[in-house]
């Protein structure tokens, strides 16, 4: 890989212990070659599926300071943003404004948004984020990463079929981001129902101005665990894989899903030796791999193969 300083700003929850938000998006990013500047939007001892939690969530106040300390010593210049979960209106404002103006200050940043508001047909925010979501945020992206349920709020189009799928990233692409990727949906896998499918689609232009898109679907492996922190970890490896892979969708998402298989292998088989026969394991057994994985961060084995969905 050449020498790059490729600088990320990612604006994301914080644990002591454990992979979530920023703990699960700097590594692999690091490790990938990025330059990661960290704003904690919570800091917590630990992700809130344990039995005990403790901590202190940032405001919007907080965030604008921290946020002048950068700007003041004028190093306020990056590539990439990345934002996870946020739970609060007047601070998701707070980082639409902060991208606003990283973008007039480098009109070629890229934007990856993980719109974080619920799954399986639950929201887990505050429903007045989605109207923010869905009016300021979106608009912005260049890279979204919605689970099935959330690309169904942003459209107000339910998803029942690919079809539907594939219409629902179209109007997502209407509303501003030029690469959007389903990280999971509930429809049927060709492979059987030990597999869930993840769709993506990418818009790219041509030299000579014409738009070509490129649509993808990937059958991925199920797993019987709950893990937490991996969309996170998704979107911060599809960040890295896009840079490396710009106009080539297919390639990007094959290494952030393959990496995702092995960071996941690896924990559920380390989490069931910890737990001892016939136990579930604990959520501090199940947290992510992600030192042992380094190996398959840097240069993963493509276990997942994307099929690239014929234009209509």
């Amino acid at each position: 890989m050449a020498e790059m300083e490729c600088r990320v700003l990612s604006i994301q929850s914080h644990v002591v212990r454990g992979y979530v938000g920023n703990k699960s998006a700097s590594f692999p990013l690091q490790v990938l070659g990025f330059e990661v500047d960290s704003i904690n939007s919570v800091q917590f001892s630990n992700h809130t599926g344990y039995a005990h939690w403790k901590g202190q969530v940032l405001t919007a106040d907080e965030l604008i300071v921290l946020y002048e300390g950068i700007k003041l010593n004028k190093v306020n210049h990056y590539d990439y943003i990345l934002t996870g979960y946020s739970r609060d209106t007047s601070f998701l404002a707070t980082v639409v404004d902060i991208i606003k103006e990283l973008k007039k200050a480098n009109p070629s940043l890229v934007y990856v948004c993980d719109p974080v508001m619920g799954d399986q047909g639950a929201m887990y925010v505050p429903e007045e984020l989605l109207p923010v979501y869905r009016d300021k945020v979106v608009p912005l992206a260049d890279i979204l990463t919605p689970n099935q349920f959330e690309a169904e709020l942003l459209t107000g189009r339910k998803i029942h079929t690919i079809e539907d799928a594939v219409e629902a990233m179209e109007l997502l692409h209407k509303m501003g981001p030029d690469t959007v990727v389903l990280t999971s949906t509930d429809l049927p896998s060709q492979q059987g129902d030990q597999h869930l499918v993840a769709l993506g689609s990418q818009k790219i232009a041509k030299p000579d101005g014409s738009v070509y898109n490129q649509k993808i679907r990937m059958d991925i492996p199920k797993v019987d665990a709950v893990f937490v922190g991996t969309g996170d970890l998704f979107a911060a490896l599809l960040l890295a894989w896009t840079h490396h892979h710009p106009k080539d969708l297919k390639a990007a998402c094959e290494k952030t899903v393959s990496v995702m298989h092995h960071v996941i292998k690896r924990t559920m088989t380390y989490a069931n030796e910890k737990a001892g026969p016939g136990k579930r394991p604990s959520p501090a057994q199940l947290e992510l791999r992600m030192v042992q994985s380094k190996g398959d961060i840097e240069n993963p084995a493509i276990v997942v193969e994307a099929k690239v969905l014929q234009q209509p």
